[in-house]
C-alpha cells in the first residue's frame, strides 16, 4: 500500500491498524505492551485512535559465522582460534531463512551457554601467548581519521538515507529493479561516508564518534544484505524476491556466506555458499 502510494500520514509512509473493537479491558490484559508503547512512543491510545505501522527489521538471522561450541568460523571448514560468538550477534544456522518465535533462545540459552564452555576450555589448555606489538594500532589509526578534519559530511544524513533506501528497496517486497537500486545507494553513501565529520573530538563518553563508528558497520551489513539477497534469485522464508516467488532447493539450499576482499570500506565483497547439515528434520516449504 505504501509503495503504491496509498500510505497514510502526511508523508503517506505507514498505514494504520485498528483495534478499538477489543475494547480497552482486552488491549490491556491481552497486548499490555503494544498497548503502552503506542502510548509512549507515537502517543497514540490504541483503545481510541488508530495505530500507525510499518515493517521494520526485527531480527538477523545471519550473522557471524560459528560452529556448534560458538567457534568463529574463518570460513566453512577453518576456526579462528581463540575467538568465540553467541547471541543475535552469531550465526549457528540453526534458524534456516526463517526464525520462528522464541527460537531466539537458541542463539541466547543453548549456544552462549556451549560458547562459555568452549572458550573456558580454550583459555585453561592454552598456553600464554605473547601481546603482539602495537595491538591497537589499526583502531587507534581508524578512530584518529574518523576524527580527523577531512570533510563535512553529517552522520545523522547518511544514516537517514541509508534507512530509507533499504526500507524501500531491500525489505519486504525485493525484485532484482530494487535491490540494484539499493546496492546503488549504499555504495554511494560508503563514498560520503570517507568524508564524515565527527563535531565532538573528544576522548570519552564521545556518543557523536560512536555514532560515525556505528554508521560504518551499518554500512557494511547494508551491502552484505543487499549483495546476498541480489545473488539469491528466489524466495525462502524472509527473502521473498517478487520476480522470483518460488523456492528453489536446487539451487539455493545452501546459507551464504560473504568475504570482504581487501581493505577499507569500499573493497568488493564476494558471496561463497556453506552446505546446509540435515539431521532429523527435512527443510520444507512454509504453508498456512
Amino acid at each position: 500500500e505504501v509503495l503504491e502510494g496509498r500510505g497514510a500520514g502526511p508523508n503517506k509512509d505507514y498505514v494504520y491498524i485498528d483495534v478499538r473493537h477489543l475494547g480497552e479491558d482486552v488491549l490491556n490484559e491481552k497486548l499490555p505492551d503494544i498497548t503502552e508503547f503506542a502510548r509512549t512512543y507515537l502517543g497514540v491510545d490504541p483503545v481510541t485512535e488508530l495505530v500507525p505501522v510499518y515493517p521494520t527489521c526485527h531480527y538477523v538471522m545471519g550473522g557471524i559465522p560459528t560452529n556448534i561450541r560458538g567457534q568463529v568460523l574463518a570460513n566453512n571448514d577453518q576456526i579462528v582460534h581463540g575467538l568465540f560468538a553467541a547471541g543475535e550477534c552469531a550465526c549457528v544456522s540453526v534458524h534456516g531463512a526463517n526464525r520462528l518465535g522464541t527460537n531466539s533462545l537458541l542463539d541466547i540459552n543453548v549456544f552462549g551457554r556451549r560458547a562459555g564452555i568452549a572458550a573456558a576450555e580454550y583459555a585453561n589448555e592454552t598456553e600464554f601467548t605473547e601481546k603482539v606489538e602495537n595491538p591497537t594500532a589499526m583502531v587507534d589509526t581508524w578512530l584518529a581519521g574518523l576524527l580527523s578534519e577531512h570533510g563535512n559530511e553529517r552522520v545523522a544524513d547518511i544514516r537517514k538515507e541509508l534507512q530509507q533506501t533499504m526500507d524501500n528497496n531491500a525489505s519486504v517486497f525485493r525484485t532484482d529493479e530494487t535491490l540494484n537500486r539499493a546496492l546503488t545507494d549504499v555504495r554511494a553513501l560508503k563514498e560520503r561516508y570517507n568524508h564524515v565529520r565527527v563535531h565532538d573530538k573528544g576522548k570519552r563518553f564521545n556518543s557523536d564518534l560512536l555514532e560515525a563508528v556505528e554508521l560504518g558497520f551499518l554500512l557494511e551489513l547494508a551491502e552484505v544484505t543487499v549483495a546476498g539477497a541480489l545473488n539469491r534469485k528466489e524466495s525462502r522464508g524472509g527473502h521473498a524476491r517478487e520476480d522470483f516467488p518460488k523456492r528453489d532447493d536446487a539451487n539455493y539450499m545452501v546459507h551464504t556466506m560473504a568475504y570482504k576482499k581487501g581493505d577499507g570500506l569500499l573493497a568488493d565483497i564476494e558471496l561463497d555458499y556453506k552446505p546446509v547439515v540435515q539431521t532429523r528434520y527435512e527443510p520444507k516449504e512454509r504453508k498456512y
